[in-house]
């Protein structure tokens, strides 16, 4: 029976997370104040990531962020990062290896989504700037 699911080996771990562990052991060597304070500046900017998933903002770059933070005291914290930066990863890979046709047919909605709010704010007379 295993424990869980298995960590990856440490030389498959994301750049990121090899970092933030060497750093790790110089932090759980400050004390209970600025410890305390790093923890607090993680939960508030994780969640300024999760409510940017529903405001504007760049809600996939401030979430792994305040994970970081927060992996230098917490293990779930550390697992849910490397999980996420995997997924990141692989969501890369496969948008590199879109084809032309694929390409294309994203140009070809973009434009139409375009020309169809153009023709709405013209049908309906919506002004394109503010006045």
């Amino acid at each position: 029976m295993s424990d869980g699911p298995a960590k990856p080996e440490p030389e498959h771990q994301p750049e990121l997370v090899k970092k933030l562990l060497a750093y790790k052991e110089r932090h759980l060597e400050h004390g209970r104040i600025y410890r305390g304070a790093f923890v607090l500046a993680g939960v508030i900017v994780t969640l300024m990531g999760l409510a940017m998933l529903l405001l504007p903002g760049p809600a996939f770059l401030v979430i792994p962020i305040g994970l970081a933070i927060l992996a230098l005291e917490f293990a779930w914290a550390e697992s849910l990062l490397e999980k996420a930066l995997v997924q990141g990863e692989k969501a890369k890979q496969k948008a590199a290896e879109t084809s032309t046709r694929q390409r294309i047919l994203t140009g070809i909605a973009t434009a139409l989504a375009v020309a169809a709010a153009i023709a709405a704010a013209w049908v309906w007379d919506i002004p394109l700037l503010p006045v």
